[in-house]
């Protein structure tokens, strides 16, 4: 991490994530990396104000734990929901939806993969309306 993402108060041990399917920076600290044993893959992800990610699916569930912040969901078709620090959103199989953080503030949300051997996420286009 380099100073500016200090300044800017990312926590200590989180590197830039993938920025081509989010609409702005998100940082990323690994937990748990999947292997042939742990079918399982664990993450933070620390999501700047108003960053949300691409639609995509994923091959198996994803819990989300929200840690910080307002975390906003929403499934394809649904309307848009919003969960608090230390509310849980279990995402099922090949439900396409995205989530990110609030207008007003970071969020960072705890991303659990299960069942990793069957892949992680497939992902789609970029959100053109977050209402």
């Amino acid at each position: 991490m380099d100073k500016q993402d200090q300044d800017k108060g990312i926590p200590e041990g989180y590197q830039l994530g993938a920025v081509q399917y989010f609409s702005g920076n998100v940082y990323v600290k690994p937990l748990v990396v999947a292997d042939t044993i742990t079918n399982c893959s664990i993450t933070d992800v620390y999501f700047e104000p108003g960053v949300i990610n691409n639609w995509h699916t994923h091959p198996s569930n994803q819990i989300l734990l929200v840690k910080e912040g307002v975390c906003y969901y929403q499934e394809e078709g649904q309307p848009l929901q919003k969960f608090q620090a230390g509310e849980v959103i279990n995402v099922l199989p090949g439900i396409k939806h995205w989530h990110g953080a609030s207008p007003d503030g970071r969020m960072i949300h705890t991303a659990i993969n299960i069942n990793t051997e069957k892949g992680v996420v497939t992902w789609l286009e970029p959100v053109a309306d977050t209402k």
